[in-house]
């Protein structure tokens, strides 16, 4: 809600904020900046979260003020301990994930099988980010939370009906997506080679039928969640990522590296579809189990009159619209990746530079963004939905604004230095088995551009997650096309002008530019919002963080050109160049933030000391 100003901007309303407390409301005391609810840093214990107020599952009573209510924590230490729980387990599960794609790659490379692999990994990997970090994140989580203060049973019912209803219609997509497999492939790769294409919808068969148990984890989570139990959704896809590289290492030491669709068998095909699909399957049985720990007990129902469903699907009829054009998107991407490999591979060029290699850049590129940012955006949504409820305006920008500051104080140093040593990384990390030096490489250059988009790309979804606790899904969805159209046509562009094994290097560019514009569209519709998003505060920092990293930028160029001149190729400069470059970047940006005056640097420093007293 909103009021209007004589100028006609929208002004936040003038009325206080309701004085109930919401169950994810702690103080807001003290302004460090690396401490958003303003308690120490918890160690890792997924006991030390409150438990429901009810066995039953049920939240407090509706206006309850007690302290163990889902998510408070005993107040003001709530959001950092959860942080602290994601970061944790968001860590374990990107480096087990990261393991899961070194392994992963080695099986089957970058070339045409890779291809046809990640291809028709497609759409469940849509529905993963999705579901997971979209619709949950925008509809479910603020419904939920809102349902558990206000209704008398603490929401029981509601989410009886919504797991009834979404299992359902998870089984109804996930059966009609394995039907139209042959259909789904051709839109992703109708320049596919007819071997390539008739592998991919073999292994699309198993693979789709992930849809069911990514939209049921989705799902999962978010109960987990407004419960205040953050630890079982980041380590679940732990064991996920264990089961696909057990997968992969087998498929290699079977089959051996450098398969094609050519030489490829049925037997090998099947051993890496069906094995992808149980290790999605696994995650979702211990994010069931996890829930019915924390008491509920799920029961059957389908009496959706006067549920409240009604309200949360017009409101996900939005997001729809946005993961439709998020689709659009990827579906550009990756026909314009395939289309381009092709090519590359017909004219002889011999580097795997297609949808493959832009994927496994992708997984490099989130590890960074998906342990320091994700852990504090997920705990905080709830946190921020429920200011929102209140219409408590100045701790929504309270949070934005910390939420952004911790983020950029780590990500900063680390895109430039991600964007440096982004080939040798790739050397190191990828040239193995059935990917060359040559393929390795090429993953480099794509990983360099996207690290020089990953703050914008951070703000982005920081963004994004303000206007899902408010409730609206209509402006992402708007700013959504924008994005579309800046990312689409910079992408036609890089297909049209550059050469076939650097098109996927322009799409990235392409990719990363659409947020830039996303963030500016974003940050004037919420400024007006809700008066404002502390940007004097935040500017300052940013300015002051780029400055701190002017110095590290030069040293990385200099190690650079010393292990490229001195040393050459191998393996001391693809492990030494990035070692020393970062060790020395580190150094000189805490010795530039520090006489900059960057605050963030005094709260970190005091936040390592308290964990280490502990």
């Amino acid at each position: 809600m909103v009021t209007d100003s004589p100028n006609g901007d929208e002004q936040p309303p003038r009325y206080a904020p309701k004085h109930r407390r919401s169950p994810y409301e702690g103080a807001m005391p003290g302004e460090s900046p690396l401490r958003p609810s303003g308690g120490p840093a918890p160690s890792f214990e997924e006991g030390e979260l409150p438990a429901p107020a009810s066995g039953s599952g049920s939240g407090p009573e509706p206006g309850s003020d007690s302290d163990s209510a889902p998510g408070s924590d005993s107040g003001s230490g709530g959001m950092m301990r959860s942080s602290m729980i994601m970061a944790v387990g968001t860590m374990a599960s990107r480096i087990t994930g990261f393991a899961r794609t070194i392994v992963l790659a080695a099986a089957i490379g970058t070339h045409l099988l890779g291809d046809a692999y990640h291809t028709a990994h497609t759409i469940p990997f849509i529905l993963n980010d999705l579901l997971i970090g979209g619709l949950m994140a925008s509809v479910v989580i603020p419904f939920l939370v809102k349902r558990r203060k206000r209704d008398a049973d603490g929401g029981k019912a509601t989410e009886d009906r919504l797991f009834t209803s979404m299992v359902l219609a998870l089984l109804l997509v996930t059966g009609a997506a394995i039907a139209a497999a042959e259909v789904l492939i051709w839109l992703y790769g109708s320049r596919f080679t007819p071997l390539q294409f008739e592998a991919s919808v073999y292994l699309a068969r198993f693979l789709l039928s992930q849809i069911f148990f990514v939209g049921l984890s989705g799902l999962l989570s978010a109960m987990l969640n407004t419960r205040g139990k953050f630890g079982a959704a980041v380590w679940a896809p732990v064991l996920n990522n264990v089961v696909i590289m057990g997968v992969a290492a087998m498929f290699l030491v079977v089959a051996g590296p450098g398969r094609t669709p050519e030489t490829v068998t049925t037997a090998e095909l099947t051993l890496l579809g069906a094995g992808t699909a149980a290790g999605m399957a696994l995650q979702a049985l211990v994010l069931f189990v996890a829930l019915t720990r924390t008491g509920y007990r799920w029961r059957p129902r389908l009496d959706l009159r006067g549920s409240g469903l009604g309200e949360a699907m017009r409101t996900a009829g939005w997001m729809m619209l946005y993961t439709l054009l998020t689709q659009a998107g990827l579906w550009i991407t990756t026909n314009i990746a395939n289309a381009a490999n092709v090519a590359s591979i017909e004219q002889g060029l011999d580097v795997g530079a297609g949808i493959s290699a832009y994927n496994l850049a992708y997984q490099l590129f989130q590890l960074p963004y998906a342990i320091i940012a994700v852990s504090l955006i997920t705990v905080l949504l709830p946190r921020m939905s429920a200011h929102a409820d209140d219409r408590d305006w100045e701790a929504v920008r309270s949070d934005f604004s910390r939420t952004l500051r911790i983020s950029a104080f780590v990500l900063v140093p680390i895109a430039f230095a991600v964007a440096m040593f982004a080939e040798p990384l790739s050397i190191l990390a990828f040239a193995r088995g059935s990917v060359s030096i040559a393929d390795a490489a090429a993953i480099g250059q794509i990983l360099a551009v996207m690290s020089l988009g990953m703050l914008p790309f951070t703000v982005f979804q920081l963004m994004l997650r303000v206007f899902f606790a408010m409730g609206d899904t209509r402006t992402p969805a708007l700013i959504g096309a924008a994005n579309l159209a800046v990312h689409s046509g910079l992408a036609l562009v890089a297909y049209l002008l550059l050469p076939p094994n650097l098109v996927v290097v322009g799409v990235a560019s392409g990719f990363m530019v659409s947020f830039l514009s996303g963030l500016t569209i974003a940050g004037q519709i919420l400024s007006r919002r809700i008066g404002g998003l502390d940007g004097k505060h935040v500017i300052g920092t940013l300015l002051r963080l780029h400055l701190a990293v002017v110095p590290s930028i030069a040293a990385g160029f200099g190690v650079l050109w010393f292990f490229d001149t001195q040393v050459g190729p191998g393996l001391i400069t693809y492990i030494g160049a990035p070692v020393v470059g970062c060790v020395a970047g580190a150094l000189l940006f805490l010795v530039s933030a520090r006489l900059l005056r960057v605050p963030e640097l005094s709260a970190a420093v005091e936040l390592i000391r308290g964990r280490l007293r502990r």
